[in-house]
């Protein structure tokens, strides 16, 4: 008779439940398990008919105290205000409310997106945020360069030009040297050690970047400091001592003052003798210029031809335009 008499009440809390009477459905259900449910409906606004309030073992210390709900036992169901305790042991029921249209499913869980996509999503986002940052580092290293550059344009050396005359009599001026790379050395033709020693160094460098093919030519080129004895016959007869391709340069006295300033090279006249001879003191360097026809780099006369070939190689390698 008691178990027919609980199927009853079952019966009346799931046609409750079927028609979407949620307050009739947990009155029944009080009804059968009266220490079970408690709270305040904050849908109805008042306490449920027929709930008697459950003992305070079964409540915790907050709900004891009459602010809100709580139960202690565990597991439990919450719809809206309500906190529903169900014993240890007995399966979990799943309770919803029924739509407008009158609809009895559940809601419908939220879209689980698989690990690869998940994994896919971020990967992508990941890779975008390295692309950007590796565009920016490379606009903020070419304005670095190109402020590098320009500031080693304005203290450049060799930047001014000269209009001076060949060993064959020709008009050579900064303009026709550039695009190659040269090797340029001030002397004068009557230097009686200093000088041939240079110029013969000079001559061996040169052959020794030739042997290499892949590497461009490099022009050797000697400009006189004394153009009052260093004609243009003086230094043909002169540049024949050395390299072939040597090409002798000179001019009158303001032309090659013009000249030795770009590059700021030194130079005095020392005083004449009895034979109206005289020595020239000057500065004694091998300058590299660039295709650019700017000074690169510098030899004195303690590096040696090896040293300054393998110099050379390195510069030719390396090499970019500061006139780009």
């Amino acid at each position: 008779m008691r178990r027919r008499r609980n199927s009853a009440r079952a019966l009346r809390l799931l046609r409750a439940a079927r028609h979407g009477t949620l307050r009739g459905m947990f009155q029944c259900w009080a009804r059968l398990q009266p220490w079970r449910l408690g709270g305040y409906s904050t849908l109805w606004g008042r306490s449920l008919a027929g709930s008697p309030r459950p003992p305070s073992r079964y409540l915790s210390p907050l709900a004891a105290s009459g602010r809100h709900p709580a139960w202690r036992s565990s597991p439990f169901w919450r719809v809206d205000g309500f906190r529903l305790s169900v014993p240890a042991g007995q399966p979990a029921l799943t309770l919803w409310r029924p739509s407008s249209q009158g609809s009895s499913e559940p809601p419908r869980p939220e879209p689980q997106y698989p690990l690869r996509t998940r994994l896919l999503v971020v990967s992508l986002v990941t890779l975008q945020l390295v692309l950007a940052w590796l565009y920016f580092r490379s606009e903020k290293e070419k304005l670095d360069k190109q402020k590098r550059i320009e500031e080693l344009r304005k203290v450049a050396i060799g930047q001014g030009n000269f209009q001076l005359v060949d060993h064959t009599g020709r008009p050579c001026s900064k303009e026709d040297l550039k695009g190659s790379w040269i090797l340029l050395y001030f002397g004068f033709t009557h230097c009686p050690d200093i000088c041939p020693e240079e110029l013969e160094k000079m001559s061996r460098v040169v052959n020794m970047l030739d042997a290499d093919p892949k590497l461009p030519r490099l022009q050797p080129v000697f400009i006189t400091v004394d153009p009052e004895r260093d004609t243009v016959e003086a230094v043909a007869k002169y540049v024949k001592e050395f390299h072939p391709r040597l090409r002798g340069l000179t001019g009158t006295p303001e032309q090659v003052q013009k000249a030795g300033r770009s590059y700021r090279v030194y130079y005095s006249t020392g005083p004449k003798d009895e034979d109206n001879d005289y020595l020239v003191d000057h500065t004694v360097i091998l300058y590299l210029l660039s295709p650019d026809g700017l000074f690169l780099d510098y030899y004195n006369r303690y590096k040696t031809d090896v040293k300054i070939a393998e110099s050379i190689r390195g510069h030719m390698a390396t090499y970019k335009t500061l006139l780009a």
